[in-house]
């Protein structure tokens, strides 16, 4: 049985490569094709942040990686940061603060 190229399959069943998309600061362009498929981006990105050892990736490399994120997707991201990792917050907490000044209004939609 042979599988088809990775786009024939759903985006549940595809490896994302998080460390090669932090690494040159760009998501594909139409990649996120939809909200839902943005907001599953964002789940398993928040899970591979968690998971991999320090090092991996540098903040910077993170904010370059949210910034091409729809502003409500950002906010998604710290909110499931927050979810998954309370106490890792005060790890993110420069890019947290950053991001959410920039869209405070969206905090209340």
């Amino acid at each position: 049985m042979t599988v088809g190229p990775q786009s024939a399959l759903p985006f549940a069943a595809q490896a994302i490569p998080f460390n090669e998309y932090l690494a040159a600061g760009k998501i594909p362009e139409g990649y996120l094709a939809s909200e839902y498929i943005a907001q599953q981006f964002v789940e398993r990105l928040v899970h591979y942040i968690l998971s991999v050892p320090a090092g991996n990736y540098s903040m910077g490399e993170l904010s370059q990686l949210l910034e091409q994120l729809d502003p409500r997707a950002q906010v998604f991201f710290f909110k499931k940061l927050k979810e998954t990792s309370p106490d890792c917050l005060k790890d993110f907490a420069p890019l947290y603060y950053g991001f959410m000044n920039e869209f405070e209004s969206l905090l209340f939609t």
